[in-house]
């Protein structure tokens, strides 16, 4: 039950892959080389679950169809749980490095699987990387082609990997016409400029008190709920570690994996949450 008193309820989100998988390590470790690599993202996705369920909340998994493919009862497990099921495309790959036909093809073909191993419809999606952006919005039109009704790849700030900073803040619909919903990732704006608050290395990096913080200035300064997210490595501080990769990269990737699972635990428990679909389609 939430702490504090705080009338939104916020929508709490799980990017399913594996550490292998981030984008940062795409030149240090080659897809052909991910069957053979140790996996943790089904223990470290059933931890969270036990999680969730101690604090009786139900959350979004943005699932990759790679994982669905060799993980099936943990997709099964997600929905039996009450949490909604959603898309992270197949095989993590950055939109900015697809064309329109490829995009489209994948997006179909990792929906049609989570669907067929959940038997659930698949309404939301999330770019790898948040990498939907100004220079690449026709995949916001794909998307509601191929049936889905929201999407959460925009985020709205500047960063060196991703990022659209003039977007909007909170959920928008792209097209005038259009009934697909873009819902980013959460923002805090300080003197003009959005600052990250909605979870991932910014939860890590500073102390939970920030995150907190935040979040409440979001939910009464701005008076609209938040979208959260993390994902299964960054409860495991006792994952392989990479050789070969840049300083940032180490420590973007490394720093405090061994006080996340601590800090969600006091984050659930500070404030309300639910799904992308409680929160943003079906209020």
């Amino acid at each position: 039950m939430a702490t504090n008193s705080q009338q939104h309820i916020n929508a709490m989100t799980v990017d399913v892959e594996d550490y292998f998988q981030v984008s940062a390590f795409e030149k240090t470790i080659d897809r052909s080389q991910w069957d053979s690599i140790e996996c943790r993202v089904e223990a470290n996705s059933q931890k969270i679950l036990a999680l969730f369920e101690k604090h009786n909340i139900q959350a979004t998994f943005f699932t990759l169809g790679w994982v669905a493919e060799r993980y099936p009862q943990l997709i099964k497990d997600i929905v039996a749980a009450g949490h909604e099921l959603a898309c992270h495309g197949q095989n993590h790959v950055r939109v900015t490095e697809q064309t329109p036909d490829q995009f489209r093809e994948d997006i179909r073909q990792s929906k049609k699987l989570l669907e067929d191993i959940s038997g659930v419809s698949v309404n939301g999606y999330r770019a790898a990387s948040y990498s939907i952006g100004a220079s690449n919005l026709w995949a916001l039109n794909i998307l509601e082609e191929e049936g889905f009704s929201y999407s959460s790849s925009i985020y709205p700030v500047k960063h060196d990997l991703y990022g659209m900073p003039d977007a909007p803040r909170f959920s928008f619909r792209p097209t005038e016409k259009g009934k697909l919903l873009e819902v980013p990732v959460s923002t805090v704006q300080i003197a003009g400029r959005n600052l990250p608050c909605g979870g991932g290395g910014f939860f890590r990096l500073y102390p939970y008190a920030l995150s907190k913080w935040v979040i409440e200035r979001v939910n009464k300064k701005d008076d609209q709920p938040t979208v959260f997210y993390f994902h299964p490595w960054e409860i495991d501080p006792d994952q392989p570690k990479q050789i070969g990769i840049d300083a940032k990269t180490r420590f973007r990737h490394y720093l405090n994996l061994s006080r996340t699972e601590s800090r969600l635990d006091r984050l659930l428990g500070d404030f309300s949450w639910g799904t992308m679909q409680q929160v943003f389609i079906a209020p």
